[in-house]
């Protein structure tokens, strides 16, 4: 048996995101997801002898982007250059990155580490193009070619080897997927094929200051992938080192079947790739007015965002991080804040049965309809105790989904939802509700004090919801503790 605790594992990843433009790097070719295979690749993308590329400009500037909300520094000059190697989905035999001069060089990634945070740094973002794609499963004896995705432009983030554990691993995906969603970078789609990961893995032992020999586990496509990947590759070199052995620079890829990695190739270094300059693309240079431009563009990042709710409106670091997992749901909470004094309230309702709602509607944030105004007046409504929550967030929000005009006081009284029950209304309620059980109301006085909730369900039933819940439990309590 290995001592595992006497090693450290290394872990330093290679992410691609796709970025949200609607053509490709180098050429016009759409970009869309699900099209016929080979529908869209055109003479740019097949390496046609004559053709030439031309930058996307888009690209560039989301690139630009995402290395400025990492606090990247930001290349004024650079240039593409060939990356040699010969694939069967990947058209021309090389692929146009970027290399010694990449786009973006260093910033950081701040992560949830325990009951902390830990900074993962970044080496490198730079520009590429992606390969096509090999289908497998197509025959026993045949392997199909789709060269849709050849050509659509990437973004690969370059850590440095920071990370330590599969959990951080997991972590950092996690974060900067959110990141790449929230910037509106990458849609981070990693079913679609639009995240991917390379994890680069090594184990030393405890307290030593030199890397270990690293492998490459390429393709994962979720971060559940990528812990699992992290975690069993490690303990395959701790046996590997504590038998004696020698661990061999190579490429592996992951079954996600049965959680195994497997042996593809032994691994290149950057001479492999004999990479030179682009001949066919000249350097590109960005004037401090366009990087400007873009900064100025660009939407609060979410650790600012989170920041401000924070001061602002008091909310509990759990909210803050719920309403700012996506930039859309912040964006909403902060359209449809009515006053201040009402933040906790609305993102009450918008964690839950708002957010409930839409994702059984299948709807995005973007298209609740609910006005401040009409907010303002629900949450009164609520808190004044004329509609109970049940009612309004069961019964009214979807009528406001659905015609939201009238306003949430006008919907409520047509459809009978408001609680206008005087006192002595709701206590004949409640006497009914007792008289009607009284063995249960017997087994709450000796004890059984859950049957509250039987009586209040009773009391809401005979009121047709026009009871007060918090008199009808008032009421309840009196009477069946007075009761000798």
């Amino acid at each position: 048996m290995s001592d595992r605790a006497a090693y450290e594992t290394v872990v330093g990843l290679e992410v691609h995101a796709q970025l949200l433009t609607a053509s490709k790097l180098f050429c016009s070719d759409s970009t869309a997801y699900g099209a016929p295979p080979n529908t869209q690749a055109g003479p740019v993308t097949l390496g046609h002898p004559g053709t030439l590329p031309y930058l996307n400009t888009r690209a560039l500037e989301l690139a630009v982007r995402l290395g400025l909300a990492c606090g990247s520094t930001i290349a004024r000059r650079t240039y593409f250059a060939r990356k040699n190697y010969f694939y069967p989905d990947l058209p021309k035999g090389y692929q146009i990155s970027q290399h010694e001069h990449p786009i973006c060089r260093g910033g950081q990634l701040r992560i949830p580490a325990g009951p902390s945070h830990r900074d993962i740094r970044l080496q490198r973002i730079h520009l590429e193009e992606d390969a096509g794609k090999s289908l497998h499963d197509i025959g026993p004896q045949l392997t199909g070619i789709d060269l849709n995705r050849a050509g659509t432009p990437l973004v690969e983030i370059v850590t440095e080897p920071d990370i330590r554990s599969a959990d951080e691993a997991y972590a950092f995906l996690s974060e900067i997927r959110r990141l790449l969603r929230w910037m509106g970078v990458c849609d981070g789609n990693m079913e679609e094929g639009s995240l991917r990961c390379d994890a680069n893995i090594s184990v030393r032992k405890q307290g030593e200051t030199l890397l270990g020999t690293r492998v490459e586990v390429k393709n994962l496509n979720s971060q559940r992938h990528l812990r699992k990947a992290v975690e069993i590759e490690s303990a395959r070199l701790i046996e590997i080192l504590e038998g004696g052995g020698t661990v061999r620079q190579e490429t592996r890829g992951f079954d996600a079947d049965t959680e195994r990695t497997f042996p593809i190739r032994v691994k290149e270094d950057a001479d492999d790739y004999r990479y030179f300059p682009e001949p066919d693309l000249p350097p590109f240079l960005l004037s401090e007015e366009e990087i400007q431009r873009i900064t100025t563009a660009m939407p609060e990042r979410p650790d600012e965002m989170a920041a401000r709710f924070q001061t602002a409106y008091s909310l509990s670091a759990y909210d803050v991080a719920q309403l700012c997992e996506d930039r859309a749901l912040a964006e909403t909470f902060q359209r449809a804040l009515p006053t201040s004094d009402q933040a906790k309230p609305l993102a009450n309702w918008l964690l839950g049965p708002v957010r409930s709602l839409l994702n059984d509607q299948g709807k995005e944030w973007q298209a609740l309809p609910i006005t401040p105004a009409h907010w303002a007046e629900l949450l009164d409504l609520v808190q004044c105790g004329q509609i109970s929550f049940s009612a309004a967030s069961q019964k009214l929000l979807p009528l406001l989904m659905e015609q939201p005009r009238p306003g949430p006081k006008a919907l409520a009284i047509a459809h009978n939802l408001l609680q206008d029950a005087g006192h002595d209304e709701v206590r004949k309620w409640v006497q009914d509700s007792l008289a009607s059980m009284p063995d249960k109301a017997a087994a709450y006085r000796k004890g059984k004090k859950g049957l509250l909730g039987l009586f209040m369900g009773d009391v809401r039933k005979r009121s047709k919801g026009k009871a007060d819940p918090a008199q009808v439990q008032k009421l309840l309590t009196q009477l069946l503790n007075d009761h000798p």
